[in-house]
């Protein structure tokens, strides 16, 4: 089938997407597998509804950029420069680690060391699509494996500039060595100059003026430009269009239009990433691998191994938990969509021949359709395997319905205190906890706790929240906090949700689901030090906790006063000086009052005379 026709080419992909996979979901092999073997299925190699997948490939590839955007909008500048380490860090001894030793294997077997290198860097590269879409699907991004997973791959779109830079150095004739090979390297890191400073200086500004229209479908359609632009803009001077989404993505992190951004793109992301999947399954090229199938399954069970061996010594010394680093080292085992641009720019350039470049693109497809099945079986066998060898207790999920009043999510320092409180007081709770390793230590002390993702409605289901009374959230991720609160209040509305706020904007979060009961994590403990602080400077008990709730109930009501405007900059300054303002007069009433009090006590208190500003002095 010839792409001229757009109505039967969507007809046929939306068709092969809907049949295959709720099928694959059903036999329990996820979602990305059903795609990939739809796109089989299609393709030049199975009923050839499709027979130059290529186009598709290209356009498809925009869904892995539009998960890099929604990927930066959930990272924070200042979140993003903690992870600094583990980017340049772990993720260069991943990419150069493993291309040192396949491409020294290659030079060890005979081949030209400029392909070697090429190969090895192309093979050494992941699937951004396929690594994060499974951590998504499973729910791993918040994981010690999963931001490891992440850093690594960010490494591997920033090493995108240089390598790429290399691939017309490596010409084997003089011919096809330009020497721009540096200069597109600057241009390249002058226009991620021009990205994060106009990102800076001009996107909120711009997204502010176009919400102001109020014209929904306008502010989808700039958020769609925004991206598009910013891919096009890095495309221009040869870089990973991935890269230059995802530092969009980062620079409008802190937006006020960061959860409205994430709206309108989800269901295009999630569109197109399928489109991408399927690309991939109809550009296997069964030819080659049936010309040279023995080569081809060495080629890529080889590299699998090399970069397997080293992902293992990685995860043996990074803090990830052991139950994690299945998935940790087969999602960055695998071989990755920037492999194909690597080799077609080799093959371009004449570093590498044509029938060798589709040799290493088939090798690389494969390992990316095989991936959701070793994850499958290592499932199967890594959880067979910690159950003979486990010294400790077992880190099975929750199986067996729980019937208990109270659910706990999370149980770090915050969930522990109220579990004890709940249990000294004859109360059963049942807590879920995602930490593996925090499921083993609180596990050692006897309590009974769950190993579990409490944003599964399944699991939700299971853990008895149809019947629960209250739901505990106190779980320390704020974007996973979020998601189980919209997700108890959708399934589960007659469950209360006591809540814990790590700052004032997951507060505002968590109110604006409808949550009513929220406390914030540090308020409590810093009013009982200013307590403490006010009877050290000579106040009685009574008094200094008087002020202390005083305190409290003026900035929680403030809070609920400035809720309708956070975001609004302006608005919220104006309200922090009128509240200030508000608290001073307040505490001033209370300093008379509580002069007046000690005068008309004068009997008791003729030691005691308070100073000019109406406090005790010290006895």
């Amino acid at each position: 089938m010839e792409h001229g026709s757009w109505l039967t080419g969507s007809l046929v992909y939306l068709a092969a997407a809907v049949l295959a996979v709720p099928i694959a979901k059903a036999l329990g092999l996820g979602s990305i597998i059903g795609y990939l073997a739809a796109g089989i299925l299609i393709g030049p190699w199975g009923l050839k509804f499709v027979t130059d997948p290529q186009d598709m490939l290209h356009f498809a590839e925009f869904g892995v950029v539009l998960m890099l955007f929604l990927v930066g909008l959930e990272l924070e500048p200042r979140r993003l420069w903690a992870l600094r380490r583990p980017i340049f860090g772990w993720g260069s001894v991943q990419l150069f680690g493993s291309a040192a030793l396949m491409c020294g294997a290659a030079v060890l077997l005979g081949v030209d060391w400029r392909l070697a290198l090429v190969a090895a860097l192309g093979l050494a590269m992941s699937s951004t699509a396929i690594g994060l879409g499974v951590m998504a699907e499973r729910n791993l991004m918040a994981t010690t494996s999963g931001q490891s997973v992440l850093s690594v791959m960010l490494l591997q779109d920033v090493a995108a500039i240089p390598i790429l830079a290399l691939v017309p150095l490596l010409a084997v004739s003089a011919e096809h060595a330009q020497g721009g090979g540096w200069f597109g390297a600057a241009k390249a890191v002058g226009v991620i100059a021009l990205i994060v400073l106009g990102g800076r200086l001009l996107l909120r500004p711009a997204l502010r003026w176009i919400a102001r229209s109020k014209t929904p479908e306008i502010f989808t359609a700039a958020s769609l430009l925004l991206v598009v632009a910013t891919a096009a803009l890095m495309q221009s001077v040869g870089l990973s269009m991935a890269l230059g989404a995802f530092l969009a993505g980062v620079l409008l992190a802190e937006s006020e239009y960061r959860r409205e951004l994430e709206t309108d793109i989800e269901p295009f992301k999630g569109l197109l990433l399928g489109l991408f999947f399927i690309a991939v399954g109809m550009s296997i090229d069964f030819a080659v691998v049936m010309a040279q199938p023995l080569l081809v399954a060495g080629l890529v069970l080889g590299f699998l191994v090399v970069k397997g061996v080293v992902l293992w010594a990685m995860g043996r010394t990074m803090p990830i938990p052991v139950v994690e680093r299945p998935p940790f080292i087969i999602l960055l085992a695998q071989g990755g969509e920037f492999g194909f641009v690597v080799f077609q720019t080799a093959a371009g350039a004449g570093v590498i021949d044509a029938p060798t470049s589709s040799l290493l693109v088939a090798a690389v497809a494969i390992s990316m359709l095989l991936t959701p099945l070793v994850l499958l079986l290592s499932d199967r066998w890594w959880a067979a395997h910690l159950a003979a060898h486990a010294q400790g207790p077992q880190l099975d999920e929750i199986s067996e319905p729980q019937h208990a009043p109270v659910i706990i999510a999370g149980f770090g320092r915050y969930g522990q205190i109220v579990g004890r409180l709940l249990y000294a007081n004859g109360f059963a709770a049942t807590v879920l906890e995602h930490d593996a390793e925090q499921v083993e230590a609180v596990r050692r002390f006897g309590w009974p706790v769950f190993y579990g993702d409490a944003t599964r409605l399944d699991l939700l289901r299971t853990a008895g929240a149809d019947k629960a009374r209250v739901m505990v959230l106190a779980i320390d991720d704020i974007e996973q906090s979020v998601e189980v609160a919209k997700l108890v209040r959708e399934h589960f509305p007659r469950m209360t949700i006591v809540a814990r706020a790590r700052n004032v904007t997951h507060y505002y979060e968590l109110r604006n689901l409808g949550v009513e009961i929220i406390e914030r994590e540090t308020l409590d403990a810093a009013l009982m030090s200013g307590r403490s602080v006010l009877e050290l400077l000579g106040f009685e008990r009574h008094q200094a906790r008087t002020l202390a709730l005083r305190f409290r109930q003026h900035n929680v009501a403030q809070l609920e006063v400035v809720r309708p405007h956070f975001g609004d900059e302006a608005k919220l300054i104006a309200f922090a000086k009128q509240g200030r303002q508000q608290l001073e007069e307040l505490f001033a009433q209370e300093r008379e009052a509580a002069r007046q009090r000690t005068e008309r006590a004068g009997w008791g208190g003729q030691d005691a005379e308070p100073d000019d500003k109406g406090r005790p002095a010290p006895r």
